[in-house]
């Protein structure tokens, strides 16, 4: 794991060793201030040179002007370096996300999700910038300091850093206990920003059913948890402080006394024993160093292994020699076809599933709720993979198709329309990214959406809101309609598109997706049969698969038929 984080810093090599060349050249400048003022205490003073007083006081000044540079470098540039790493794991993790199949967003919250993308990689930043920049500077002021301490006494020097591996050795005990208080932390807060979503989301839903304070008593439920784990890691993190404090503290105090001792016995002088205290104040500043170094660690790569987590999860992989297809005449034929949603072991959606779809024609799929027909429609764009069996699309097993090519030529209008957050034009032109401005009004025109954008103050310029929530049902219908005009696709997949709609917006919009199906294949799910009557062929699937097909009249001359009894049943 540690290489993986290294081998973000590779893009940044120059700025990010252009800062850790500022911090060495301010380590040296804090190891040249004791020597200075041993100088001045055993030297200068004593014999009343004020040239070389003065000389001195004036190379402090230089000294601590370049320090308040260098450090103005590393605090600037060094953020950065830690900036711009957590942009690129975020673009990674981003991008990674775009590829990553329906099943994984199954299983994952898009609250927790999200708190892996921003709160996760904050942490990561930090430890970018700080990590290495302490961690290197606490061993080069550790060197240095004992370089410079063992020229004044080398057994004093060796009592005083006898306690710096008890000081390690405790660090190193202390890094389990951390690390899963933190990673325990880490899971709880993203369970938290699961839930704001999911409660800001519905909030509409929440407050027709006057149940705020049921959601407050679920958010105050995590939260509390989150309370006690965050306080679990505190407690770790403060018993972790408060010892590496008290070593420091006994380490000054070894010094005190050892020093002292060595000097009442003649073996340093008063220059040597002042060096000496301001040597040891610079080892204090790397094991101070080496604490904050210690949290970070614990907060950084516990967001970087979150991180690690999503981008090994396995995306969508098209086979080696997968094809591009550049027409579609849209014969599609399942051929034994079985599906369920937990892979090979759960119960099947689908089983043994044989159909097959003329192109050009128009076929309904009906029948009751969780009979599989949605999840059918979701298997031909490669939603889902097939557990057994194979889909073909004129001619080819669409497992040979790249996703790319084959979602290219497959449109879908459903019930649950979504719309960006953007204006109207933004999201009708999500049908083909490089329409011209004439080219999305037409298609507007083609999904009778036209004149009521032109109504609008703002026109195709107006802000739909989040999720499209200033607009009617019928009208996000209608511009999702216009989305796949623009689209054209070859295939076309209607799932209950207008089963939410009231009967005037349904024939205004049925209109409009009778003129889409021209020309192309088109798989109709419905529960309002009266959308279905005109299909070329419909059929009716329940658990058990297919249990009847025809067109309407055929079905309705079934004496004890399913399709007619339904039928019956909505028209009674």
């Amino acid at each position: 794991m540690i290489r993986r984080f290294i081998s973000y810093y590779r893009p940044h090599l120059a700025l990010f060793t252009f800062d850790m060349f500022c911090s060495v050249m301010v380590a040296a400048c804090d190891l040249f201030y004791p020597l200075i003022a041993k100088s001045i205490i055993n030297d200068y003073v004593p014999n009343q040179n004020i040239r070389m007083l003065i000389i001195c006081a004036v190379s402090l000044l230089g000294i601590y002007l370049l320090k308040w540079l260098l450090n103005f470098i590393i605090g600037y540039y060094g953020h950065i370096v830690g900036v711009r790493m957590q942009a690129d794991m975020r673009r990674d993790l981003f991008r990674h996300l775009q590829k990553m199949p329906f099943s994984f967003y199954d299983k994952n919250k898009t609250g927790a999700i999200m708190s892996r993308i921003i709160n996760d990689l904050n942490d990561v930043s930090e430890l970018a910038h700080h990590g290495p920049e302490n961690l290197f500077l606490s061993v080069l002021m550790l060197i240095g300091s004992f370089i410079m301490l063992t020229s004044i006494n080398v057994p004093l020097t060796l009592i005083v850093f006898s306690v710096i591996p008890f000081i390690i050795l405790f660090a190193v005990t202390m890094r389990t206990s951390m690390k899963n208080a933190f990673r325990r932390s880490r899971e709880q807060l993203a369970e938290i920003n699961a839930n704001i979503e999911t409660a800001i989301s519905g909030i509409r839903v929440s407050k027709a059913y006057t149940a705020q304070e049921h959601e407050n008593s679920k958010f105050e439920k995590e939260n509390n948890i989150f309370k006690k784990v965050r306080t679990k890691a505190l407690f770790e993190l403060g018993k972790f402080h408060s010892s590496m404090t008290f070593f420091s503290d006994f380490l000054y105090l070894t010094v005190l006394v050892s020093g002292g001792l060595f000097f009442y016995y003649g073996k340093i002088d008063i220059g040597e024993f002042a060096a000496y205290l301001l040597y040891i104040s610079m080892v204090l500043n790397p094991i101070n160093r080496f604490i904050s170094l210690f949290e970070q660690m614990q907060e950084g790569m516990t967001g970087f292994k979150r991180f690690t987590e999503i981008m090994d999860c396995p995306v969508e992989q098209d086979c080696e020699d997968a094809i591009n297809i550049d027409k579609v005449d849209g014969n599609i034929v399942f051929e034994n076809v079985s599906f369920s949603y937990s892979g090979q072991s759960g119960k099947k959606v689908i089983s043994d599933l044989n159909l097959s779809i003329k192109a050009g024609t128009t076929v309904a799929l009906v029948g009751p709720s969780g009979g599989g027909k949605t999840t059918l429609c979701h298997l031909i764009p490669r939603f889902y993979e097939t557990d057994s069996g194979k889909i073909t699309l004129d001619g080819t097993d669409i497992r040979q198709i790249s996703r790319y090519s084959l979602r290219k030529h497959i449109g879908i209008v459903s019930q649950d329309v979504f719309l960006f957050n953007g204006t109207i034009k933004e999201n009708i032109a999500y049908g083909n990214l490089d329409a011209d401005d004439s080219e999305i009004i037409e298609a507007a025109k083609k999904a009778n959406i036209h004149d009521y954008i032109m109504s609008l103050k703002d026109g195709y310029d107006t802000d739909v809101g989040e999720r499209g929530v200033k607009l009617s049902g019928g009208q996000k219908q209608r511009i999702s309609i216009a989305r796949i005009f623009l689209k054209n696709p070859s295939v076309l997949i209607l799932d209950e598109a207008t089963s939410a709609l009231d009967n005037t917006t349904e024939m205004l919009i049925q209109q409009s997706l009778d003129r889409l199906a021209r020309g192309r294949t088109v798989i109709v799910v419905a529960h309002r049969l009266s959308t279905v009557k005109n299909a070329d062929e419909i059929i009716v699937i329940d658990g058990e698969g297919i249990v009847e097909k025809g067109t309407h009249d055929q079905l309705m001359e079934k004496e004890n038929g399913i399709y007619k009894k339904l039928y019956s049943y909505q028209f009674r």
